[in-house]
This record gives C-alpha cells, structure tokens and sequence, in this order.
C-alpha cells in the first residue's frame, strides 16, 4: 500500500477526531480504476464514527420510542 495512502487516512481520521468523533472502524482500500486509462492507483476510505449528543431536555425518561433500549 502507497504511504502517501495511509497520510491521508491518519489525517483524515484526525479531523474526525478532532471534532469530538470517536472511530470506530476504518477500511482503505486501494486499486486501480476500471474508469480510467492511468496507472494511478486509487483509494477509497470508509470511516465509521461515533458522537454521543445529549438530548435537550435533559431527561430520556419521557422518550417513547419502542426502538430505543431503556
């Protein structure tokens, strides 16, 4: 895998973090593109992160969603 790659995903998952996102999983892949006539490789990053928010009003007692777990 290129180092100019994995650069880019640190930074990319300190900007993340940077404002207050915890990841949780990360997937870089490299190729070569179908698309174009160049020998470039090139890359997809695939972040998952997590920001708990609180709620409003303070209090998730008064929630009635069926979905969420108590």
């Amino acid at each position: 895998m290129d180092d100019d790659m994995l650069e880019d995903q640190r930074q990319l998952v300190e900007l993340i973090e940077n404002e207050g996102w915890d990841v949780t999983d990360l997937e870089l892949s490299a190729y070569d593109s179908p698309w174009a006539d160049e020998d470039d490789p090139e890359a997809t990053v695939t972040i998952t992160a997590r920001k708990p928010y609180e709620s409003e009003d303070g209090d998730d007692s008064s929630d009635d969603n069926p979905f969420r777990y108590k």
